[in-house]
């Protein structure tokens, strides 16, 4: 029964999520501006396209190429030539919800953030059409993982030090006061492309600086037999998502970790939408005039003005919602009759649902804009001397009363009619709840199922060490049973009614029983 699990386990593991842009609509894309300006030391510029694609530019084997930031996955690889690199033999697949970056392990120079790597590797990929979209034309021609090592499948193929991830490389092998990432999305309000986004290597923004005053949020760390599904998750508070009506939502997890009423939440910046169970989804927009679901893509639709305020908590703060970001509008969807509609961006969670039960939701791009991300790798590091827990740090960037007046702007012409009985939450005998589709039910079983593996496995230890002990007993007592008729049959006491005499009482001088002494004793012949 033992090797079943971790067959199982690394089937799962495959499916990772990684960089997971579920939007069926083509971004336009502009031609980035000059990313190599550096902001402090050991930053790089991110430049935004259109809120769904967070993009900087790493210099590998002397050529250039943007690729995207995801802190959801743990390995590089880019899609092109590069000049001056060296091939490991070994080839990857990579398996992305926008299809599979497959090719032959390289190792090649890298400069990244103000850092110089030599002999890092990365998968070359040759062969780009199994994605869903040009990604060249996107605007990307590569990825950059961000996250934890032990996720990284180029380190499973390689042997030691040569297969770390890029961060990992960069602080072993550099004087880093601490093994730390930082990075700030921005907000394109309505045009093609901005470069206000920045991302820190073991430094933090100066107008930022005070994000180590806020609740150091440690980590949860996976079970150590599915390490390579390790992300950047941490709890959130004891129903710690507050909805559009200013009620906080009654929170169920389905990770066997978590304290009652939280959620563990993972931080991923190749997410467009951000992931979250069913039912606060439905409690986010089911109550919005005028909100559909779309089965098939499996997100809210709602009227382009409605003006929804969510807020979720971590370590005691409160994490305010841009209303530009709970409402986007960067996708020029077309509802059934053709008419212009928004999408809800906090999506059920579909793709990224967590079989194995170690996480609950997906924090992507729409709620990362609103907060200044520290996240420090900590013992993480392989190879490293940092002997403490990994930690994140979250800190609001939002003004509410701002954002309030961003979105009269954006999405009403300046004319503020959100207090209007139109747009009015609806009484909540009206409220809309989305359809469950069949393949969810499905996972969600699955998912009661293999979360609580570790439990299933202890019972079956257990029912097995009680049928061995059953098994030892039965054996004992048919040596004792064979025993005793071995010897009844040497003592001439054959059959039931010389074995019931085998204790008989003490007769006194008239032949009558001494009720109160008993001897154990074989009668002789």
């Amino acid at each position: 029964m033992w090797p079943f699990f971790p067959f199982c386990l690394s089937f799962l593991i495959d499916a990772h999520f990684a960089y997971a842009a579920r939007v069926p609509f083509q971004v336009r894309y502009a031609q980035p501006n000059d990313l190599s300006k550096r902001g402090v030391n050991s930053s790089v510029p991110i430049t935004n396209t259109y809120n769904a694609e967070y993009i900087s530019t790493i210099t590998l084997g002397g050529s250039s190429f943007p690729v995207l930031l995801d802190t959801g996955s743990s390995d590089l690889w880019v899609a092109g030539s590069v000049s001056q690199t060296t091939s490991l033999g070994k080839s990857e697949t990579l398996s992305y919800a926008i299809g599979k970056a497959g090719g032959e392990i390289q190792a090649a120079t890298l400069d990244f953030a103000g850092y110089t790597v030599n002999n890092q590797a990365y998968v070359q990929v040759l062969d780009t059409s199994t994605f869903s979209f040009n990604i060249q034309a996107q605007g990307f021609s590569g990825l950059i993982g961000l996250g934890p090592n032990s996720g990284s499948k180029i380190y499973d193929d390689l042997s030691g030090s040569t297969g770390y991830s890029v961060l990992n490389r960069i602080f072993t092998e550099n004087n880093v006061s601490s093994p730390s990432i930082t990075f700030y999305l921005d907000r394109a309000n309505g045009t093609a492309i901005s470069n206000n986004g920045m991302l820190t290597i073991d430094e933090v923004l100066p107008q930022y600086s005070n994000i180590t005053s806020y609740t150091k949020l440690s980590v949860d760390k996976v079970h150590r037999l599915t390490d390579a599904d390790q992300h950047w998750q941490v709890f959130t508070d004891a129903n710690g998502i507050i909805g559009p009506d200013g009620n906080t939502i009654t929170l169920k997890s389905i990770a066997p970790s978590a304290p009652k009423g939280q959620l563990v939440a993972v931080i991923d910046t190749g997410f467009t939408l951000t992931q979250v169970p069913r039912y606060v989804s439905d409690a986010i927009y089911g109550c919005v005039p005028g909100a559909v679901f779309d089965s098939k893509n499996q997100f809210w639709t709602v009227p382009c003005d409605s003006l929804i305020n969510v807020s979720f908590e971590f370590g005691g703060v409160q994490i305010p919602i841009h209303p530009l970001d709970t409402v986007m509008s960067e996708f020029n969807y077309k509802d059934a009759n053709g008419n212009t509609a928004c999408v809800g961006s906090f999506q059920p969670i579909t793709s990224a649902f967590s079989l194995l039960g170690e996480y609950d939701m997906v924090l992507g791009m729409s709620f990362l804009r609103n907060v200044y991300t520290y996240i420090d790798f900590g013992n993480f590091v392989k190879g490293g001397s940092f002997s403490y827990n990994p930690f994140v740090y979250l800190m609001p960037v939002t003004n509410q009363a701002q954002a309030h007046a961003d979105f009269v702007t954006a999405r009403m012409g300046g004319v503020d009619v959100s207090g209007n009985a139109a747009h009015a939450l609806l009484p909540t005998d009206q409220c809309q709840q989305s359809p469950i589709p069949e393949s969810e039910k499905k996972k969600e079983l699955q998912a009661k199922i293999l979360s609580r593996w570790p439990y299933i496995f202890l019972g079956c230890f257990i029912f097995v060490l009680l049928l061995v002990g059953f098994g030892v007993w039965k054996c004992c007592k048919r040596r004792r049973q064979r025993r005793e008729k071995k010897l009844a049959a040497e003592l001439g006491l054959e059959g039931k009614h010389q074995r019931d005499q085998t204790y008989l009482e003490l007769q006194d001088s008239n032949g009558y029983g001494n009720s109160q002494t008993k001897l154990n004793y074989y009668p002789s012949h």
